[in-house]
């Protein structure tokens, strides 16, 4: 078990062994760690690629953040900020590689942005396009444990039908580590911010994130009500339990879970004609 752990860690944090990306993210990458770089520079970097924008620009009005007026990358810069549109040109490049094959997971992730965003500003927190980003991203690990450990996903998923047990149970057991840890490995291989990896990285473990907790917690709660909704297929058979620690951090009470279920299942409709939009071109 120790050596498909460690295995896999080094498969992720390499990355020349992910599936193969734009040239124009290794560029993204590079300019956003230098503190030199102009919003107008990566935005150029960007635009190159008409491919990547097209992308960027679909998420950026997406159901998730809710501008519905982003027409240039320049703009989803200044509106979304340099990570969010970082993270976006990145994971729709991971997401692209199967998005036939991923499409329960697909709609499954883009709700639970859309429904940390709802959660973020119902409680007032600052930076709620990022917690959105997160929730966007949070279960990232589970496509590249598809794409990198093909064989192990079947396994997993028959060890979760076998023994009736959550997919986090049954990814330690085959392969010694699960999507979110992975998840977590990729972020850092991508140089978001802790700010993103700790909700990527802690979703199903609010207690282990230290420096945003607050962040992770929107995500957990956002994870939780997309899975209990029904809406889609991540291919959890399972709903985990609502996580005290997040309840608690997050200062919830039932009204306003109340009111924040309510906004969550208008928007999905939403979320559901945006993916089939996606999905039919």
């Amino acid at each position: 078990m120790t050596e498909n752990r460690n295995d896999l860690k080094k498969i992720i944090m390499d990355t020349k062994t992910l599936p193969t990306l734009p040239s124009v993210i290794y560029k993204l990458n590079s300019l956003s760690e230098n503190d030199k770089s102009s919003i107008q520079e990566m935005a150029r970097i960007v635009s190159s690629d008409q491919v990547i924008s097209a992308r960027v620009l679909r998420l950026a009005n997406s159901p998730s953040y809710g501008f519905y007026r982003v027409s240039t990358i320049s703009n989803a810069m200044i509106l979304l900020g340099v990570n969010v549109v970082k993270s976006l040109a990145l994971s729709s490049s991971i997401f692209a590689i199967m998005e036939k094959d991923i499409v329960g997971l697909w709609e499954h992730s883009l709700a639970v942005g859309a429904a940390a965003n709802i959660i973020a500003r119902k409680l007032g927190l600052p930076e709620c396009e990022e917690i959105a980003t997160a929730g966007l991203l949070h279960d990232i690990g589970k496509v590249i444990i598809s794409i990198k450990c093909n064989n192990a996903e079947k396994d997993i998923l028959q060890l979760v039908r076998d023994r009736q047990i959550y997919t986090m149970e049954a990814e330690r057991e085959i392969i010694d580590t699960d999507h979110a840890e992975v998840g977590g490995w990729l972020s850092k291989c991508w140089f978001l911010p802790d700010k993103l990896s700790e909700p990527i990285a802690f979703h199903h473990d609010v207690a282990e994130s230290k420096n945003h907790r607050i962040k992770t917690a929107v995500v957990h709660i956002a994870d939780i009500l997309i899975s209990a909704s029904g809406f889609s297929d991540s291919g959890e058979r399972f709903v985990p339990p609502m996580q005290k620690i997040a309840w608690e951090t997050l200062k919830l009470n039932e009204q306003l879970l109340a009111d924040i279920i309510d906004e969550v299942e208008d928007k999905l409709i939403e979320v559901k004609n945006f993916s089939l939009e996606i999905m039919g071109n």
